[in-house]
């Protein structure tokens, strides 16, 4: 029997985020589009390379743990990133939510 649903992505325009979980470093970027299962984010061309790497992406009111597992050259000098959904594991539930709650007490 053949699978008759299909999940595709929409456009998306957010302005977006994107923290790189191995050293916490920030790259801002524009969501182009979306689904349940991943997100393409357009970049500066000269931001660094984040392929293959885990990261948590933050755009209106989404928040992603994903994969980026492909980055293409645009002709406008910029650069799409392309992100695979992950399950958040505990530990990074547990971090987000420390973060969060420091920055409400600090208020």
């Amino acid at each position: 029997m053949e699978e008759r649903r299909r999940i595709d992505r929409v456009a998306y325009g957010a302005d977006s985020v994107i923290v790189v979980c191995e050293d916490l470093q920030k790259i801002y970027g524009r969501v182009k589009n979306l689904s349940p299962l991943g997100m393409a984010v357009t970049v500066k061309a000269d931001t660094p390379s984040i392929l293959g790497k885990d990261i948590i992406i933050v755009a209106d009111t989404l928040i992603m743990y994903a994969d980026v597992v492909r980055e293409d050259e645009c002709d406008d000098g910029t650069r799409t990133v392309a992100l695979s959904a992950r399950k958040f594991t505990g530990d990074v539930l547990q971090y987000l939510f420390e973060h969060i709650a420091l920055d409400e007490e600090e208020k």
